[in-house]
């Protein structure tokens, strides 16, 4: 399968559509929640997302179909000085897994990084989400460790208001 990997472009109204609904492809997934985007993350996510500049997120297009998405955003590293790129969402739709869409994807944001001079690339996984953490290892991923005796970094959540 050909594939390209392309920048989302929010303020393209053909583009944020498929955009949204590849989202919400993820959000239905049970490793996405499985119950969809909310009618309010669906009325508003295009246009509070164009407000926030440390968003970069693309599409991977196999002809003219979009068969996946990255979603990422800038943070900063203390420890190193830098920023860093968070890869807060990956998806690929469930038939076209298995095709290389998430290894193209994730090449796009360690390039994305790169040219932002990023440190690092970062990422959530669910533990039994095994597919995805044998992906995520090819591309080069490990476990967050400062010190082996330390053990792992848990990635935690404190809701401030309702979802």
């Amino acid at each position: 399968m050909s594939l390209r990997v392309v920048a989302v472009d929010l303020e393209n109204e053909a583009i944020s559509k498929t955009w949204l609904e590849l989202l919400d492809h993820y959000a239905r997934d049970p490793m996405g929640g499985g119950s969809g985007l909310s009618d309010y993350a669906k009325a508003n996510l295009v246009r509070e997302l164009q407000g926030q500049p440390g968003f970069h997120g693309a599409l991977a297009y196999s002809g003219d179909e979009a068969v996946g998405l990255i979603n990422c955003f800038t943070a900063f590293s203390t420890f190193a000085a830098k920023p860093l790129l968070n890869i807060h969402d990956i998806v690929t739709r469930a038939d076209r897994r298995g095709q290389g869409v998430g290894q193209a994807l994730l090449h796009w944001a360690e390039q994305r990084g790169r040219e932002l001079g990023c440190c690092k690339l970062t990422l959530e996984v669910l533990t039994n989400n095994t597919r995805a953490l044998a992906a995520y290892e090819r591309a080069g991923f490990a476990p967050y460790v400062l010190d082996p005796v330390a053990g792992h970094a848990l990635f935690l959540q404190k809701y401030l208001s309702e979802n």
